[in-house]
Formats: structure tokens, C-alpha cells, sequence
């Protein structure tokens, strides 16, 4: 005599399977917006890392005096004086090729408009995210002597270059960073800086009355 086993097959409601998707919705929600978030940090994390190696680049780069920086010293000395108030920001970059390694130090992860050169011969503006601050100095800690170029005062650039004053509106644009922004001082050091933070900077840098930097 032969015996049947009834299988029994349980399937998902309709009503079930829509509290699992709208519970998936929900998380999704929930932490997507937390990874943005993080992803967001970990880039400007990555981009104060470039720009510590840019300050040790500039304080290790020789030159025939101490203290002085490549955008001091004359082309005919290895330097990049005579690129101050011109367009070719990256020169001053170039001139330090064997103290910063790779190009890719000098694009910021988050900078969707650059992408690092193959290689130092190839620099140009358009493989560069950071701005100079041409009067920076060692003798000036707190001199402003790079960071991210969506930096403003309010005022379009004149031939690249923007003085940032304490009574001009000096602060970060939307992009890359939203609002934020990196700064590289005279002494090396490296601050991740808000607009109103960077203001405080620029009051406390009583050594200048103005800093001037050039734009890539």
C-alpha cells in the first residue's frame, strides 16, 4: 500500500512581501545618507593628507637660503618666482617635483573638475586643486600658504589672483568640499576650516595685511 506525503508549500503573502520591500526602502533611506556622509569626511580627510605632504614639500624644498619658497626664489635657482601674477599656477607645483612624488598629491579626491597628470612634465592647472598663497613664509606660521581652490573673497579673480582681507566676504563656494575647505599654513600645519573659520584665520594672521593667492 502505497502512502502519500502531502508536501506543504508556504508562500509569501502579497501583504508580506510588501512590509519586506517597504522595510528595505526604509533602511535605505536610513543609511544611505549616513554613508554619503562618511564618504564625504573620508575625502576631505584625503585631501588634508595631500596638502600636508604639499607643506612638507614646500619646507624641505631647497633653496639657496633658508626659509625662503620656491615662488621666492628666481627660475634661473630652481625656483618660481617669475610665475607670481600669471595664470600658470601649477609652475610653482612643478618646481618641487622631486619633494612631493607623485602629481596625484595635488588633486583633491573630492574635485570632480581635476584628475591627476601622468606625470610632472605633463602638469597644468587642470591637474591641480590647490591655490597658492604666494606670501607665504616660514617665518609666518600662520601665513596662508595653500589649500582647496573653491576658496572666494566675494570678487571674481584678476588674473588668477585673489587678495583675501579681513573686511572682504572671504569663505568657501559649494564645491568640493560644500562649504568647507582645506587650508595648508607657513609652518606645515593643516586645518579643515569652515567659511567663518577661515576668516578667524586670516584676522589672526596679523604678520600680513593681505594674503595673495593664485587660482589654478
Amino acid at each position: 500500500m502505497k502512502i502519500f506525503h502531502r508536501c506543504s508549500v508556504t508562500a509569501f503573502t502579497l501583504i508580506e512581501i510588501i512590509v519586506v520591500i517597504a522595510t528595505l526602502v526604509v533602511l535605505i533611506a536610513i543609511f544611505l545618507p549616513a554613508l554619503a556622509k562618511q564618504r564625504s569626511k573620508n575625502r576631505q580627510i584625503d585631501c588634508a593628507n595631500n596638502l600636508k605632504q604639499v607643506g612638507l614639500s614646500f619646507r624641505i624644498w631647497p633653496s639657496g637660503s633658508t626659509d625662503y619658497y620656491p615662488m621666492i626664489v628666481s627660475t634661473n635657482d630652481g625656483g618660481s618666482k617669475e610665475f607670481v601674477n600669471t595664470p600658470e599656477v601649477f609652475r610653482h607645483f612643478q618646481s618641487m617635483s622631486n619633494e612631493l612624488g607623485l602629481p596625484k598629491a595635488l588633486v583633491c579626491p573630492a574635485d570632480k573638475g581635476r584628475k591627476p597628470a601622468d606625470d610632472f612634465l605633463k602638469l597644468s592647472n587642470s591637474n591641480l586643486s590647490y591655490f597658492l598663497g604666494v606670501d607665504a613664509n616660514e617665518n609666518l606660521p600662520q601665513s596662508i600658504l595653500s589649500g582647496d581652490r573653491n576658496i572666494t573673497n566675494g570678487f571674481a579673480p584678476t588674473n588668477g589672483m585673489l587678495l583675501l582681507m579681513t573686511n572682504q566676504p572671504v569663505g568657501w563656494t559649494k564645491e568640493i568640499h560644500k562649504y568647507q575647505g582645506n587650508v595648508a599654513l607657513g609652518d606645515g600645519s593643516v586645518q579643515q576650516a569652515s567659511s567663518a573659520r577661515l576668516r578667524d584665520e586670516i584676522v589672526r594672521n596679523s604678520d600680513l595685511s593681505t594674503n595673495r593667492i593664485q587660482l589654478p
